[in-house]
């Protein structure tokens, strides 16, 4: 048997007025989804628990069958593996974007998607002029980076009370009441503020500002913790698996459950990325995994501007360019299953992620048909089969 998952990242959403009351599912032209939903079932599944952050990180470990409650430790440790970072006992991660705040508001969380090479260039001055002894700043790519706080000689300050707030959830917002708070949450402000007179005049921003684009005004400091401990995939459900994405949150989530990572030249983790490649390396990858996860987070991040239209061309670039060729590949190998399902929602009304159920589909060997037909939240809604704890979706996905 041979098994495919799609995630479409934030692409649940609510009803539209200017899509004259219908989702960016609903409105997409996606005839491969809605192939998956008439040709098996469709349902219901909520990702986050009410008590934890409705972030990538949550939600797709628990769509991919990891109990958040037992699991989760923040997302930063899930990026420091991606880059093979290891951690030890007492280290800390934290994830730092690159970010543009002009008069006390969130104006891009991703400074104008800076490149990761000046990106590079600005952390290597915030390693000079902002930090010594356990902290370390780890360029990753562009906005998407880390500080490390190595803790075995001088125990870190913070504790599992220590609150952050996601720059993607303050976009067009004032950041005033929104910096870190608790157990060391000092020295994670001390450093968001110094970073704006260190980046101020840099020659980054200098040149970003010649051209037009938005300049990275400060490092925005979230998404602390320790490294997790997670049960192989191989051994909690026995199959192997392989991952495709641009994006570093899943690369170290698939590193912590033992899957291979397959990199796509032309993956961008944007709306440009390649979506035809991914759909090829997918298909490649089925001789040799019994898993196959293509992440795509145009979706999320077309959410996260507030852009319908360019929401609902990912979402058909996806059903054209990976759906359709993955779902004929499969048929022609003989039993199969494949899933399609977002991790969490994220409304073009908020622009930001959002607690939730999110809709799926499942179609292939020993999947009885449930009568729906599309692949979308309302027909999700009209579903009986509904997960409330979504990491166990897992287990009935594979049979």
């Amino acid at each position: 048997m041979k098994y495919a998952i799609i995630i479409p990242d934030g692409c649940a959403d609510e009803p539209q007025e200017s899509l004259n009351g219908k989702t960016p599912l609903q409105r997409a032209n996606i005839p491969a989804m809605d192939e998956i939903a008439e040709a098996g079932v469709v349902g219901r599944a909520n990702n986050v628990p009410a008590h934890l952050p409705p972030g990538s990180d949550v939600a797709n470990l628990s769509l991919l069958g990891y109990d958040p409650n037992v699991n989760y430790t923040g997302r930063a440790p899930l990026e420091a593996a991606a880059q093979g970072i290891e951690l030890g006992p007492e280290d800390w991660a934290v994830r730092c974007n690159l970010v543009t705040v002009q008069d006390q508001i969130m104006r891009d969380f991703t400074a104008g998607h800076v490149s990761s090479e000046e990106a590079k260039e600005l952390l290597v001055v915030a390693q000079q002029k902002l930090v010594d002894g356990p902290l370390e700043f780890v360029p990753g790519v562009s906005y998407r980076n880390l500080l490390l706080y190595r803790g075995a000689e001088r125990p870190a300050p913070f504790g599992r009370d220590t609150r952050t707030t996601p720059p993607h959830d303050l976009t067009d917002k004032s950041v005033a009441e929104d910096y870190p708070r608790g157990p060391g949450s000092d020295l994670l402000c001390d450093l968001m503020t110094r970073s704006i007179d260190i980046f101020a005049e840099h020659p980054v921003n200098a040149a970003r500002r010649a051209a037009g684009k938005l300049p990275a005004t400060n490092v925005w400091l979230w998404g602390l913790g320790k490294a997790p401990s997670l049960q192989p995939f191989q051994e909690l459900y026995g199959k192997s698996g392989k991952m495709i994405t641009a994006v570093d949150l899943l690369r170290g989530l698939a590193a912590l459950i033992g899957w291979d990572r397959i990199e796509v030249p032309g993956a961008t983790g944007y709306t440009d990325t390649d979506y035809a490649a991914k759909g090829r390396y997918a298909i490649e990858a089925l001789d040799s995994t019994d898993i196959i996860c293509v992440h795509v987070e145009a979706t999320d991040e077309a959410s996260h501007e507030g852009n319908a239209a360019a929401k609902i061309k990912a979402l058909e670039e996806i059903d054209q360019h990976i759906v359709r060729p993955l779902h004929e590949a499969l048929r022609s190998r003989g039993e199969y299953r494949i899933l399609v399902s977002p991790d969490h929602p994220t409304p073009i009304r908020t622009k930001t992620h959002s607690h939730g159920f999110v809709p799926f589909a499942i179609a292939g060997s020993g999947v009885e048909r449930d009568g729906l037909s599309t692949y979308d939240e309302i027909s999700a809604e009209a579903s009986t089969l509904d997960f409330a704890e979504g990491w166990k979706l897992m287990k009935y996905f594979l049979g």
